[in-house]
């Protein structure tokens, strides 16, 4: 691939303006792309397998997966023939479909530390609903949350605190994520008043080099609240069935009390679960959730679709070597052009950093703008994400473009 390729951004741009007029600040959210390298669109126009195309027409081969949810790839026919069925009979209706009940089955089976399952649309719906049957269940108010972790863009967890007053965060404490002790001191000061522990499956925050869980550390927090009575949370809405098939922890053998699932789980379809034990199926049944769009029954569809094809495709593995190739041919070009880079996070979901960056990432923005120009899409301090849809080949692909945006990166710090 070459950078002339790469077409004018013209109707993005049109559509950038014209957002701006009737949208704040012209876009909000994660996807907002005016953070961006100026390489990566704001406006998509589709997607196929592990492939994207801007509404410019720039085909890219996709490392961010719509930010997680796109787990068996763009497009995946088993998965959009169950939604596209089940949408052409009911979706939204005065009552769920029997397809709830359905992949609640399918997911207490899954999922061992599972026994029932509450559905909801976005991954913030389910790490509060977490957060509040923790609280109605033990009838206490703290929460212990590791320290820059995120959870959500609730006012409890929203890492942007503008409008948020101090109430909404009156009862959070902090640890610093694979520090038992810090854990411990905050559990401490919570006191009897300890309702639950929120915890990530590995550390990934934004901006920061990701760090895999220490199994020890995840024990000690099962052991803090088994002690104190209180939930252990597992925040999997970003993990969940990319690290493994039945829970992020599942392989280290630490079982939350409840866990919060989305992105992935029905293969970019809008939908959330909260999965819990029974211990706290009655603070469940206390509390009140609902939307008018939670039991829509399309994106449920979609979702057993998707939780099935995972188990049958070995789907995980695909992704795991797609990821492991990735990484090795990353850390080949890196020594190659004599550029010192760490590579974070699990093959699935990897994250690249520069030796010697600044605050601004500005060489790992470099990197991705090249890499953008030649036709890969990936993000300059979000962690990555990979899909069965990713071949040998994609890789391959891929790594072409990479390879001249390694040679940029030398080329400026040459210049430096």
């Amino acid at each position: 691939m070459t950078e002339f390729d790469h077409r004018p951004r013209h109707l993005d741009t049109k559509l950038r303006a014209r957002a701006r007029e009737v949208i704040p600040g012209g876009m909000y959210g994660h996807q907002n792309a005016g953070r961006l390298p100026a390489a990566l669109p704001q406006f998509m126009a589709e997607g196929d397998g592990c492939r994207v195309r801007d509404v410019d027409g720039n085909d890219y081969i996709d490392f961010m997966c719509s930010y997680g949810p796109i787990i068996l790839g763009h497009r995946h026919t088993v998965v959009d023939a169950a939604a596209l069925d089940q949408q052409l009979r009911a979706d939204c209706q005065n009552g769920p479909g029997e397809v709830m009940v359905e992949l609640a089955e399918r997911l207490v089976d899954v999922v061992d530390h599972a026994d029932w399952a509450i559905f909801s649309k976005n991954g913030t719906d389910a790490t509060t609903t977490c957060v509040t049957v923790a609280r109605a269940t033990t009838e206490r108010r703290k929460v212990l949350v590791a320290e820059g972790a995120y959870h959500g863009a609730a006012p409890w967890c929203t890492p942007i605190i503008n409008g948020v007053v101090p109430d909404d965060r009156a009862h959070l404490l902090h640890y610093q994520f694979n520090d038992l002790d810090s854990a411990d001191k905050a559990a401490s000061v919570a006191g009897d008043d300890l309702a639950a522990i929120v915890v990530s499956p590995f550390r990934h925050d934004a901006r920061h080099e990701q760090e895999l869980v220490d199994p020890n550390f995840a024990r000690g927090l099962r052991s803090i609240c088994d002690g104190a009575g209180a939930a252990l949370i597992l925040d999997d809405v970003r993990c969940g069935f990319r690290m493994a098939y039945g829970g992020s922890w599942e392989p280290i053998g630490v079982a939350p009390d409840l866990s919060a699932w989305s992105k992935a789980i029905a293969n970019g379809y809008p939908l959330a679960a909260v999965l819990g034990n029974e211990r706290f199926r009655a603070g469940a049944e206390k509390i009140y959730v609902t939307g008018s769009f939670w039991f829509s029954a399309a994106a449920m569809a979609a979702g057993l679709a998707t939780v099935d094809t995972l188990g049958s495709e070995s789907a995980l593995a695909k992704i795991e070597r797609a990821g492991a190739r990735l990484r090795d041919g990353l850390a080949a070009q890196a020594r190659g052009h004599g550029v010192e880079i760490r590579q974070t996070g699990p093959p699935q979901m990897p994250l690249l950093t520069f030796a010697g960056d600044d605050e601004k990432f500005t060489l790992a923005s470099e990197w991705t703008d090249v890499a953008a120009r030649r036709g890969a899409y990936f993000h300059p301090w979000h962690n990555w994400f990979l899909s069965a849809a990713h071949t040998d080949a994609d890789i391959d692909e891929a790594l072409l473009a990479t390879d001249e945006a390694f040679a940029a990166v030398r080329k400026a710090l040459d210049h430096r």
